[in-house]
């Protein structure tokens, strides 16, 4: 069985949109580790990085499907991973446009290519809706999304499943968990927070005071998963055997739902910042509905070999680690 750890990425010709955001950054840099020849498309390219790193400004939410075209032609990828995608700004409209138009616009232009890659689509557990209590949801569990979010993933998702069926493509579908780890955006929950406990961090150290945390009710389960762990999942993807994968769905979590008041109250405790953390009533709407999250994670170890490996501990300290000035507490 082919593992994450393969190395059978070495020398592939490698395309991630999105790659100068939290996950693309990331999967682009674990597959150069790899040996890999690696594309990073975004409207704004970061500046520093590898100079070997083929940096590519492209603004894919203006791009029509002869540009990308023309631009996957020139390139030949082997592998295509969208990572791009808007998560916590914008309405509904402008997250259609980048979770679903753009997934289209991919397909169209890969699927005439006289050598289609392999696309790696990353989908999320918001498509699913709520899940059962004690349960986790299977790939084949019909979605019920109840946010802008999870309807315009879900979209993108059809889109690769009908590509995939109709026209053959080489696509596969992988549906997140909430990821968590070093650098998550500061508009998440976990990214706001590990804000927060910084500013508490330098606070105390200038002999202040820190406000105290407060945070909307925490009475939901949800199923999180370290970067590092999802992008051996991507890497898995991009070299695992066609058959069995393409057009398929495949959850990347931890298998497990983690009741988020704990979740947060550990954040608090591995930071060493002593905060009083107060659940109050919030007057903008909730993200979702969807109060237990839990992924049936079985099919990725099947069809890629994969599965969770880092801790809730680790993550929590990677996160900290770059936000908290002062040193985290605890074992991994």
């Amino acid at each position: 069985m082919r593992t994450a750890d393969s190395g059978g990425a070495a020398g592939l010709r490698v395309v991630v949109l999105g790659g100068t955001g939290y996950l693309g950054r990331r999967i682009g840099e674990a597959f150069r580790a790899d040996g890999a020849l690696v594309h990073l498309v975004s409207r704004s390219p970061a500046q520093d990085g590898p100079a070997d790193d083929h940096r590519i400004p492209l603004d894919l939410l203006a791009a029509g499907p002869r540009e990308l075209a023309g631009f996957f032609g020139s390139v030949r990828p082997d592998v295509v991973v969208n990572a791009a995608g808007l998560v916590w700004r914008g309405d509904e409209a402008e997250m259609t446009a980048g979770n679903a138009d753009l997934v289209a616009r991919v397909t169209e232009a890969l699927t005439p290519l006289p050598r289609p890659p392999r696309l790696i689509q990353l989908g999320t557990v918001h498509e699913y809706g709520a899940g059962t209590p004690g349960v986790g949801t299977r790939e084949d569990q019909e979605p019920a999304p109840v946010t802008p979010y999870g309807r315009t993933k879900l979209l993108g998702t059809r889109t690769v499943l009908r590509a995939a069926a109709e026209d053959g493509l080489d696509g596969v579908v992988l549906r997140l968990a909430n990821v968590i780890g070093a650098g998550v955006p500061a508009g998440s929950l976990f990214g706001c927070i590990a804000a927060h406990l910084g500013e508490a961090a330098r606070a105390r150290h200038l002999g202040r005071e820190p406000e105290e945390l407060r945070l909307p009710p925490l009475r939901a389960h949800r199923d999180v998963v370290d970067v590092h762990d999802a992008v051996d999942a991507v890497r898995a993807a991009a070299t695992a055997p066609g058959t069995g994968l393409s057009g398929r769905v495949v959850n990347i979590g931890r298998g497990a739902a983690v009741p988020m008041d704990a979740l947060v109250h550990r954040m608090v405790e591995l930071s060493g910042v002593r905060i009083p953390v107060v659940e109050t009533a919030s007057d903008r709407p909730s993200r979702t509905d969807a109060q237990w999250q839990q992924l049936d994670v079985s099919r990725a170890l099947r069809v890629l070999g994969w599965q969770p490996r880092r801790t809730l501990d680790a993550s929590l300290r990677d996160l900290l680690s770059a936000t908290v000035p002062t040193p985290v507490n605890g074992r991994t």
